[in-house]
């Protein structure tokens, strides 16, 4: 029998910390004087006083060593917990959402989606803008822990080659988790106070710098108008391009230089092929653009830059409705979603070290077919890959495709049309933001959708930013009966 009590104790101790962060949107509403404080008021109180009770009803139990079970439980648990919580500023005041459109926007916050069911934003008291941005961006710091600590213990998806990244973190799962926690947080806290400063360089409001800093470092995109990055284009766009690739980075490469030394980010594999990538997409796009359609080449670079950037690292941004660039920007727009970042930073979707390793071991079967009696091993940043790592990436990208598949074919069964069930599924699984078409495309959003579909996409969320094995295991009897 699992012993959940140490998993409680942590889930409730953030529940409370959830609370108190509360008051600061509360706070500001109280300066604004628009009177919608008493709804945060409210709910720190109610979200305080249940993860208080939880905490100490299982502080009996806490210990320093989880087992893999215990870990993989309290993974999946605090990503499905904290939106709860998270949910409750929205269900009363302004907003006076429904539940499922309140779990929805939750959900998207903490796990840095950026999908929304909200419209008029820039009538909403600036406590619940000021509380969703914070939500994306407790979400971004909390999934660099995940990935940098527990994933590589849980060997999902190929991570365990990150594990000496890691720190080294086997049978101390807690004590090292709040180590580099600490370490990372202080840098997290940095970028995000120097991209505050570059948004007000170029002409932002202190409120709307803020929460774009938030939003822009956690990758999560969520923004403080409709329009997203269209009411902001030009420095504005450079700038957020410059720091959603540096929330893009492995976050450990940025404890390697404090500690002194640069030469790990400078060499490392997974960067360069993800700098390659991003150029490369901007290039062709802003080419595209300036041939296809007759625009300027500064603007067309610009535009490029930034929604590829906002795409690809799952951001969700959008200055302009790239839709209406033809048929070969959209298509390439939905497949650059299916990229994401780096191992260990803020981002989403499949990761680029997963499809360096896959046309590693591509290149070798070639390889063997050609030469049937040769030795050839994939690599991975000069490294062999070890066939644990291989089977596991492998394993990765099949019950990704299986999973956006089977997401797609349940939203197209709630009614929703073949663009939209795809992308919505798309942009769900990989944590995105907009998907495609009229209805959720980056000029648009998930409001109309039926409730049913948005349940879904809930579940998908949830299940995409956690890797999907870390809540797959869950359900198979193997695992509760180890």
């Amino acid at each position: 029998m699992i012993d959940l009590r140490p998993i409680g104790h942590v889930i409730g101790s953030l529940v409370v910390a959830l609370g108190a962060t509360m008051l600061v949107p509360m706070v500001v509403d109280i300066a604004a004087g628009n009177g919608h404080w008493g709804v945060f008021l409210r709910s720190a109180v109610i979200t305080a006083l249940t993860g208080g009770l939880i905490a100490i009803a299982c502080a009996n139990g806490v210990q320093q060593r989880l087992s893999i079970q215990q870990t993989f439980l309290l993974t999946t648990g605090v990503w499905a917990a904290l939106p709860i919580f998270g949910a409750i500023p929205f269900i009363g005041g302004a907003t006076d959402a429904s539940v499922v459109d309140a779990m929805f926007e939750a959900v998207s916050g903490l796990t840095t989606t950026g999908s929304t069911v909200f419209s008029g934003l820039g009538e909403m008291p600036s406590g619940i803008l000021l509380w969703r941005s914070m939500l994306q961006w407790f979400g971004g710091i909390g999934i660099i822990v995940v990935a940098m600590v527990f994933l590589p213990e849980l060997r999902v998806g190929g991570m365990q080659i990150f594990r000496s990244e890691a720190f080294d973190t086997m049978g101390k799962i807690l004590p090292r988790a709040a180590e580099i926690a600490s370490q990372i947080s202080w840098i997290y806290v940095g970028l995000t106070f120097l991209c505050f400063l570059s948004y007000l360089a170029v002409g932002m409001s202190s409120f709307e710098a803020i929460n774009h800093a938030l939003t822009t470092l956690s990758t999560g995109g969520f923004s403080t108008l409709d329009a997203s990055f269209g009411a902001f284009q030009g420095a504005p766009e450079y700038v957020a391009s410059v720091f959603m690739i540096l929330a893009s980075l492995p976050f450990v490469r940025y404890v390697q230089i404090i500690a002194g030394t640069a030469r790990p980010l400078l060499v490392d594999a997974q960067i360069r092929a993800f700098l390659i990538v991003v150029a490369s997409i901007v290039g062709v796009l802003a080419t595209f653009q300036v041939f296809a359609d007759g625009r300027g080449i500064e603007e067309s670079l610009r535009e490029a830059l930034f929604n590829v950037t906002s795409i690809v690292t799952g951001t969700g941004y959008a200055s302009v409705d790239y839709q209406l660039w033809g048929g070969f920007a959209m298509v390439t727009f939905f497949f650059i979603g299916l990229v994401g970042g780096c191992a260990g930073s803020t981002c989403c979707s499949i990761k680029i070290f997963r499809y360096q390793i896959l046309f590693s071991a591509i290149g070798t079967q070639i390889r063997r077919i050609h030469s049937p009696h040769g030795l050839f091993t994939p690599k991975f940043a000069g490294r062999p890959v070890d066939e644990d790592a291989l089977s596991s990436v492998m394993a990765f990208f099949v019950i990704f495709v299986v999973s956006l598949g089977v997401l797609a074919v349940l939203l197209a069964m709630t009614g929703l049309d073949f663009v939209t069930a795809l992308s919505g599924a798309a942009t769900a699984i990989a944590n995105v933001g907009p998907g495609l078409g009229a209805v959720i495309g980056p000029a648009g959003n998930f409001s109309s959708l039926n409730e049913t579909a948005k349940w879904l996409l809930i579940g998908g969320m949830l299940v995409g930013r956690l890797e999907l094995l870390v809540v797959y295991v869950l359900f198979t009897r193997r695992f509760w009966r180890s």
